[in-house]
């Protein structure tokens, strides 16, 4: 058994969890989300938890059932965390001329490159700029849906990638870069 899938989840107020055929729909303040979960899991909803056990009946092997009890018990924590208190996450970025404005959900960025980049985030995900004079531009995300969050930040950091010569790039706040001296510092 899995160690993770073994723990129950607990539903916190304000936040209900209905499963049928096979599909866990969770409902909360911040949304709405909904995962399948396969059928060699067997998702128990009783006293104000959330409990996953293995099916042993099932004709999947018995290390891919492990895998399925810990992976399908931490996407629907993930899911009652998101609809509950929901994810945010703020990207940085450094360069010189680089910014960012929003209008709605849809973002443009000047990155250096001799063209504005457009994005056009889904209606989940809410969008905050920010752009203070001698501060870097900062842009903020949140979300109920992590998996979503985690693709859109990967999407955006995948225009200027953090680079350890200069330091530039569109960076996680808070997210240090290790530094490489370069061939100057090689040749002394």
């Amino acid at each position: 058994m899995s160690r993770i899938g073994k723990l129950p989840i607990s539903i916190p107020a304000g936040v209900t969890v209905n499963q049928k055929d096979g599909i866990v729909t969770v409902k909360g303040p911040k949304g709405e989300l909904s995962q399948m979960i396969d059928s060699s899991i067997i998702v128990k909803i009783a006293d104000g938890q959330i409990e996953f056990e293995v099916d042993e009946k099932s004709s999947v092997d018995q290390k891919q059932k492990q895998a399925f009890h810990g992976l399908y018990r931490s996407l629907v924590n993930n899911m009652v965390i998101g609809v509950s208190e929901g994810y945010k996450k703020t990207l940085e970025l450094v360069g010189v001329g680089y910014r960012v404005s929003n209008q709605g959900n849809i973002i443009e960025f000047a990155l250096g490159y001799t063209h504005p980049i457009f994005i056009q985030l889904p209606s989940e995900v809410k969008v905050e700029t920010k752009s203070e004079r001698n501060q870097n531009p900062i842009l903020m995300l949140e979300s109920c849906d992590k998996q979503l969050l985690g693709l859109i930040c990967a999407k955006i950091r995948s225009f200027r990638m953090p680079e350890p010569y200069k330091g530039k790039g569109i960076l996680f706040q808070g997210e240090v870069i290790r530094r490489k001296s370069g061939k100057t510092a090689a040749a002394k």
